[in-house]
């Protein structure tokens, strides 16, 4: 007997778009179920797969045969944004398949910002009230990776993106919305529109007796109709009392504590007690690349924020840690608008902008243009920019890496981002005064 996914799949032609970790992960899972079954896999950049049974058609018109195969099983991060998909072709996903067919439990959790946060705080509250769960998704773990050993009872935390979301026709027990903000825009049909949508969709085919946790805080726009969500629907403020004190440095600021009130009431749904969710607050470790602590070096406190990819989170960031004297800016051009975000660091009390390719140049320019008190400069790079913070930074204060724009103009990815500028604080950091002449 076959596995429910692998049921729906064997007589079906299928093509994997994508050979990442998401591809590889649902080739392996597919091949080991179906040994003799022939795949087709897509990707832009050249492959080499030692399967007989695979074809494989790779460069830039990779994209051109989907509608020759029964169920074409996407990557998240590829765009179908020029694609029409013809009717008897299937688009899905991995995250799609886990919420149709895997035996258990599910709470899924998506945002603009937050999803992490909020994913790993309710995995740690349901682990402290000793449930069986797993924290999969977009956090780095492929949900087909999760799928030996399930049961009706486990509790499945999946951290969703939009990309997964926007072929994803069946919602979880319980959908977290932290919120949303441009972000993107480059990826969907109708821009922002097209990316509510697909954030939307994990609630949009929620049972009556489901959970729809949303942000009361922020509210949203007319383009989510919360009359198609037939579950219980609650919003959850950012100053909603709490039963404890967050006693974590790792959770500082108002939108931690919204995060950590999604978290309580996913958790609880599945029976976490009060005690429970704060002992996970106790020991939250924090998240690398958000809100990260580099170290103290030559005076200067370092934080790397790497994650925080549209400006809310930078805001949030400087608010939540108080001192920041200099801000590192700046990344790929997605078709933001940053007007308001100028705006927002001329009144803050940050005396250094440091802007990097591409957004961060426009904004020191922008902000020049409109006559900031702002020491607002120009680098040509990252590590630049570390040396230009060394210089400028106050002692006693904060310097603050978060771009407000996302990594990939220069970086594989904001992580990749991260641990070069974290080597860079350190590198310089260790610097004799001699070096530094």
């Amino acid at each position: 007997m076959y596995p429910p996914i692998v049921d729906y799949l064997k007589d079906k032609s299928v093509l994997l778009v994508g050979f990442g970790r998401e591809g590889q992960s649902s080739y392996q899972y597919i091949r080991s179920h179906l040994p003799e079954k022939k795949l087709t896999i897509a990707d832009k950049n050249p492959l080499s797969v030692d399967d007989p049974l695979v074809t494989l058609i790779c460069g830039d018109n990779y994209l051109d045969t989907v509608n020759q195969y029964d169920v074409v099983l996407k990557s998240p991060g590829i765009s179908f944004k020029t694609v029409e998909i013809e009717p008897g072709t299937e688009v899905t996903c991995q995250v799609d398949l886990f919420l149709r067919f895997a035996p258990c439990r599910k709470v899924g959790v998506t945002g603009s910002k937050g999803k992490t946060t909020t994913s790993t705080l309710t995995y740690e509250m349901l682990k402290a009230a000793n449930k069986d769960c797993r924290l999969i998704g977009n956090i780095g773990v492929p949900v087909f990776s999760s799928l030996e050993g399930l049961t009706k009872d486990t509790i499945a935390v999946i951290e969703m993106s939009s990309h997964q979301l926007e072929f994803t026709h069946t919602s979880p027990e319980v959908a977290v919305l932290t919120n949303l903000y441009e972000e993107h825009l480059e990826h969907y049909k109708g821009g922002f529109k097209g990316y509510a949508a697909a954030k939307f969709h994990i609630a949009q085919y929620q049972k009556p007796d489901d959970l729809f946790l949303y942000n009361a805080t922020q509210g949203f726009p007319e383009i989510m109709d919360f009359s198609a969500v037939h579950s219980k629907k609650v919003g959850i403020s950012a100053d909603a009392p709490l039963p404890f004190e967050i006693q974590n440095e790792h959770l500082a600021g108002i939108h931690n504590r919204q995060d950590v009130l999604f978290a309580m009431a996913a958790a609880k749904h599945f029976g976490a007690t009060d005690k429970d969710c704060e002992q996970a607050v106790h020991n939250y470790k924090g998240i690398e690349h958000r809100m990260e602590k580099v170290g103290t070096f030559r005076g200067i406190t370092f934080y790397n924020d790497c994650i925080a990819t549209i400006p809310h989170a930078v805001l949030c960031a400087v608010d939540a840690l108080k001192t920041v004297d200099t801000l590192i800016v700046g990344g790929k051009d997605r078709g933001l608008h940053y007007g308001y975000f100028e705006k927002a660091l001329e009144k803050s009390d940050i005396t250094n902008i440091i802007g990097t390719p591409d957004t961060g140049i426009s904004i020191v320019r922008a902000m020049k243009k409109a006559g900031t008190s702002k020491n607002a400069v120009e680098a040509r790079d990252l590590p630049e920019a570390v040396r230009l913070a060394y210089k400028l930074t106050a002692k006693g204060k904060i310097c603050l890496l978060s771009p407000a724009a996302s990594s990939y103009n220069v970086y594989k990815n904001f992580e990749e981002k991260g641990k070069h500028y974290k080597a860079l604080v350190r590198e310089y950091g260790a610097e004799s005064s001699e070096d530094k002449k």
